[in-house]
């Protein structure tokens, strides 16, 4: 961390007044002037162009030895978020105490007012709900919702014994909900220079895998917003993600502007709903639409392990009987696929043509046999394009039931199938489509998880990558599939390599990616 307050030199200090001059502050802004008449208990210090031009810190006032009063106007690109920071003790005129001063405010950053700030209408928005929170504020109430332990191997306080045998067993008793009931709003505060540091790349972009992990986080917090009760309670049921149908992405982020996330149930079954969520980042014309993503999450008996009846929905406008009637259908669409799924049903006509062509391809004609494969020219061999890693599954990274967060495996799947993509096409991949990651197991806190990344299909400037999670206990042996997760990047090239099949298990895979970039 850069020390801001670097002091060179005080001057003609007597028992009641100093003059203190700095140079080089923020890279030579010349911010702090000088303090003037310093007594035993007071400082007055201007500063000017603090934090490149915002004006962040006005002026010092009345410094005791142990007490510092800080207000800060315009902090965070004009939220005014931070007010006033007071009674840091001991912050002498000192290096390593200026540094330590820096680092408590913007730990102690809170949004007082981003509900004053303007927004764009999302295609559903709710006047009636206009409280906003940061994504980091959303995990925090969430917590205290379900009642999750803050400190690992503490006892959860879920109100298990007595909640679990009053669970409402037919969703006939339970209240109708609209669309509007569980709409939310939160806000990624990337103009916030020491939250940004956990989401920039290397090349100034944004970290796609941490946006992951935000949406699952708001999914689950519009989830149990949709079944909210009327009690102070804690929630008696778990609600957890067993689905990312479909995000799609529109355009790239910027680094330093904020993103602000809308959502809402659009869809819901007996046990089952339906997310759809809106991300939008700020521009200097206003708010622009970056992602749209479906989640569908589902509800359990924590005692059973069966699944609980959730709250019916019942749309109101027309939009959200749009959204509604889409949700049938999706799920509609869902059956079918799984009935066609190539693990279960051979490929149909069309497909099997193109399994075959590809076969000839890879054929040396001049040899009159077919045991000889041949890699045509600007292609690479499925197999040569496979990328692994594995993953401790430490407590930090647990959800509110002590199992590894879901937001967690899509980033470390992300992260791999991005570097996999990049290494095939020798540029950098921008993330299109994320579809169909079910979760077909939880993974528990002491496994190790297996991720290995194949690139599957390519067309045009696109390429297909698939991740298989799969965990296993150290001391058990045993592998279980956890997850599958597909991922469409877009190269800019108009010349990418084609990925050849060679064997059969291989062209099931690439039809299978072909399925998922022509869905």
């Amino acid at each position: 961390m850069v020390i801001w307050a670097d002091m060179e030199q005080f001057e003609n200090v007597s028992k009641s007044t100093a003059a203190c001059k700095l140079n080089g502050y923020l890279g030579g802004y010349r911010t702090v002037e000088q303090f003037e008449n310093v007594s035993k208990s007071t400082v007055a210090c201007k500063l000017n162009g603090y934090l490149g031009g915002y004006g962040a810190m006005e002026q010092f006032e009345n410094v005791r030895k142990s007490t510092v009063a800080c207000k800060l106007n315009g902090y965070l690109g004009g939220y005014g978020m931070v007010e006033q920071f007071e009674n840091l003790s001991l912050l002498a005129h000192q290096h390593d105490q200026s540094s330590l001063a820096l680092r408590a405010l913007f730990s102690r950053t809170v949004i007082a007012d981003l509900g004053k700030k303007q927004f764009s209408t999302s295609s559903i928005n709710y006047a009636g709900n206009p409280v906003i929170i940061t994504i980091n504020q959303a995990r925090e109430l969430l917590k205290d919702l379900v009642g999750a332990n803050r400190v690992y191997g503490a006892e959860l306080d879920r109100h298990l014994p007595e909640d679990a045998g009053t669970l409402v067993l037919s969703q006939n008793d339970l209240p109708v909900r609209k669309p509007s009931d569980s709409f939310r709003q939160a806000i990624i505060p990337l103009s916030d220079a020491v939250e940004r540091q956990k989401y920039i790349t290397t090349n100034q972009g944004i970290r796609f895998g941490r946006i992951l992990e935000n949406l699952d986080t708001f999914a689950v917090l519009i989830s149990y917003t949709h079944a909210t009760t009327d009690d102070s309670k804690k929630f008696p049921i778990s609600i957890v993600t067993a689905l990312v149908d479909r995000i799609e992405l529109t355009h790239v982020l910027s680094q330093d502007r904020d993103i602000k996330m809308t959502g809402n149930v659009t869809w819901a079954g007996t046990s089952s709903m339906e997310i759809t969520m809106n991300l939008e980042q700020e521009d200097d014309d206003g708010w622009v639409p970056y992602l749209v993503a479906k989640f569908l999450m589902v509800a359990r008996n924590p005692i059973t392990k069966k699944s609980a009846p959730i709250n019916p929905l019942q749309p109101e406008t027309d939009e959200e009987k749009r959204l509604f009637e889409e949700g049938a259908v999706s799920k509609a669409k869902r059956q079918e696929e799984a009935h066609k799924n190539l693990l279960r049903m051979p490929p149909d006509e069309e497909e099997r043509v193109t399994v075959h062509e590809k076969f000839l391809q890879t054929l040396d004609l001049g040899s009159r046999t077919f045991k000889v494969r041949v890699k045509p020219e600007n292609s690479v061999w499925m197999e040569d394009t496979v990328l692994k890693n594995i993953h401790i599954c430490f407590p930090e990274q647990r959800n509110l039931y002590n199992k590894i967060f879901g937001g967690y495996l899509m980033r470390k799947a992300y992260e791999l199938a991005w570097a996999n993509a990049s290494l095939y096409c020798k540029s950098r991949p921008f993330v299109k489509v994320v579809d169909d990651i079910a979760f077909l197991r939880p993974v528990e806190i002491g496994q190790l998880l297996f991720m290995s990344s194949q690139v599957v299909y390519t067309k045009d400037s696109f390429l297909q990558v698939k991740v298989h999670a799969e965990v296993v206990h150290p001391t058990q042996g045993v592998h279980f599939t956890t997850n599958d997760f597909h991922f469409t990047f877009d190269t800019k090239l108009v010349n990418l390599p084609s990925v050849m099949p060679k064997t059969y298990a291989e062209s099931m895979l690439y039809l299978d990616g072909k399925r998922h970039l022509e869905s």
